[in-house]
């Protein structure tokens, strides 16, 4: 965005000001803002403003209340919910947006107009920030609500078997309690651009008939337009340059950790500790050119790669266009209806629903196409049933702070052997063996606001984070450093071997010395014959980490979402029970609060 002066009341120095703040903003800041200056401006003058100092806002009269609930884990819903907001504003409605952690359920049965947009977190499960208003909601103290208009818009990944269940569970006890729908609820995958944008304007078109948002708005003599700096977004990723790409692991581990630093330079992508990385990777060559052999397809051949018809070349749509690698329940159901006595339609019986998920389980597209004959289906008819490479998104291990217009990431690579022949991690594969200094990876930033140090730095903080979970923390400590935070830190990592696997261990040792760092506490799981993890170290250390909540420190934890986030929350539970004196159910509650106060805080996947 550029502000330009006509006859404004700003001086230059004041447009400079702005210039560079103004391109800095999230949406929800926008919006905040918008409303604190509306506010402000009311309050200073009650009566009605001369016409040489008034701000004219051709904004239109505010006509209905709607309420924008998300639920979210990484920051898409909040992300999606911000910009249905920001809409609604545009077209006159008076618009309350919050977390489901946040809203008052009591309030519920005043709400006309209810829109929410949430995610599913691992097996089914609502993010930490909706658990509360789920509960209530699916309690018997939810209300009958009769005069409610709503509509769900649910995020969620096929490759899960529970594809955005908690999205569908919204909308359905939502219409049991008396609710009814403005709009039908969207199930978006996690190329949900498209769906989310058409179900926003279909909300928009049942709450409103209002033309759509001006692209400029006049304020008094200062126009904000569209300036000629390229938005670098998801959908239009940038081509960031390579700096260095280490192995973080020892001579001798069995594992592979990259340290990847990537130059923003040029882009005005702008990131905060806790924020992620998203990257396009590509599929691995070996996998691509076996697929095309196993169909007898041509390598050359053009197939499209998207709804407007654009063609590549079949190779190049396999490796960077096309998931290759996971297989879901909805594709098979769709390659069944390739052809005729393939065996798949058998596969997705009634009563095979278990052996349908262990074929699924570590077996991709090739797998699929040879075990049930699928060659002879076309290239073109074949690639239409296939969803696109999602983005990868990873925990950012550098504060901006310290290192401008740069971005480091954290990334174990994945490989392993299973049903005769070895797999590889997509993004993490692609990383470790095939990107080189030099040469430029497309990411984009994805905010996570659920994820962020206290606003006050002099907050103490425990970190948790075994393996690649420690990647934030290493920005959090960085970012700390930089502004001088006073408050404690206390971090607890852990691997396999301390010979090998010690990520970044001279860094937390510098800030060990220098103070920014207060403790550390490691768990290597190999180097002992009882292996101990970050749990046991927590449990260890239960009455000097008792202590510290009682101080108000702020808990991160970030890693492993199926079994190390659920040990160290019972870990918290058990050290609150035995130093805290709390029962089990005051434990669980007690830990609740910390969640709705922002004081426990999970990047979990």
């Amino acid at each position: 965005m550029v502000l330009q002066v006509t006859n404004s009341p700003f001086n230059q120095e004041q447009v400079e000001l702005l210039n560079r703040l103004l391109p800095t903003l999230t949406e929800v800041q926008k919006v905040w803002l918008s409303g604190y200056l509306t506010a402000l401006h009311k309050a200073e003058t009650p009566m009605a403003a001369s016409p040489q100092t008034a701000l004219a806002v051709n904004a239109p009269v505010i006509s209905k209340e709607v309420t924008v609930l998300f639920g979210s884990q990484t920051g898409n819903s909040q992300k999606l919910a911000n910009k249905l907001s920001g809409r609604l504003q545009e077209q006159g409605f008076q618009v309350t947006l919050s977390s489901m952690n946040d809203f008052k359920p009591n309030t519920l049965k005043k709400v006309q107009n209810l829109l929410i947009v949430v995610s599913t977190h691992g097996e089914g499960e609502p993010p930490d920030n909706a658990l509360s208003f789920y509960e209530f909601l699916h309690s018997k103290r939810a209300p009958q609500l009769e005069g409610l208009r709503f509509s769900v818009l649910a995020l969620g990944d096929t490759s899960y078997e529970f594809f955005c269940q908690t999205g569908k569970d919204f909308d359905k006890r939502l219409e049991e309690l008396g609710g009814k729908r403005l709009t039908p609820r969207v199930d978006c995958d996690v190329d949900y651009d498209e769906p989310a944008a058409e179900w926003m304007n279909n909300v928009l078109s049942s709450l409103s008939e209002a033309s759509a948002a001006q692209a400029t708005t006049s304020v008094g003599g200062v126009t904000i337009e569209r300036g000629t700096q390229t938005e670098y977004s998801r959908s239009n990723p940038f081509q960031a340059v390579v700096l260095e790409n280490l192995n973080l692991n020892g001579r001798g581990s069995d594992r592979e950790t990259r340290h990847l630093e990537l130059s923003l330079e040029g882009s005005n992508l702008q990131y905060e500790p806790g924020d992620c990385l998203g990257i396009y990777p590509k599929n691995h060559p070996r996998l691509v050119d076996e697929l095309i052999e196993a169909m007898g397809w041509k390598p050359e051949e053009l197939v499209p790669i998207n709804k407007n018809g654009e063609e590549r070349p079949l190779r190049e749509a396999l490796s960077s266009h096309y998931e290759i690698t996971v297989l879901t329940k909805p594709l098979i159901e769709q390659a069944s209806k390739l052809s005729s006595g393939n065996g798949l339609q058998e596969l997705l019986a009634a009563g095979r629903e278990q052996e349908l998920r262990e074929y699924i389980r570590d077996r991709d597209l090739l797998d699929l196409v040879q075990d049930y004959s699928l060659k002879g289906v076309s290239a073109k008819e074949f690639v239409s049933i296939l969803r696109k490479l999602p983005a990868r998104l990873y925990s950012i291990s550098s504060s901006p702070k310290a290192y401008p217009d740069e971005v480091h990431l954290t990334i174990r690579k994945v490989q392993y052997k299973a049903h005769g022949r070895y797999r590889y991690g997509v993004c993490s594969s692609y990383i470790a063996d095939r990107l080189e200094a030099g040469d430029t990876l497309p990411v984009f930033v994805h905010h996570n606001p659920n994820f962020k140090l206290p606003q006050n730095p002099d907050t103490p903080i425990i970190m948790i984070g075994p393996g690649t979970g420690v990647a934030p923390f290493r920005a959090f400590l960085g970012e700390r450093e930089e502004i001088g935070a006073k408050g404690k830190t206390w971090l607890f990592f852990g691997d396999q071997h301390f010979s090998t696997d010690f990520l970044y261990q001279v860094d937390w040792q510098r800030w060990l010395k220098e103070g920014v760092l207060t403790r550390m506490d490691v768990a290597f799981s190999r180097d002992t014959d009882q292996k101990v993890y970050v749990q046991h170290r927590m449990l260890e250390k239960s009455k000097e980490l008792y202590q510290w909540l009682q101080e108000g420190a702020c808990v991160y934890v970030c890693g492993d979402e199926k079994k190390m986030a659920h040990d160290v929350h019972a870990a918290l539970a058990t050290i609150l029970e035995q130093q805290g004196g709390l029962g089990s159910e005051e434990a669980i509650e007690y830990l609740k609060r910390m969640q709705q106060e922002k004081r426990y805080q999970r990047d979990v996947y």
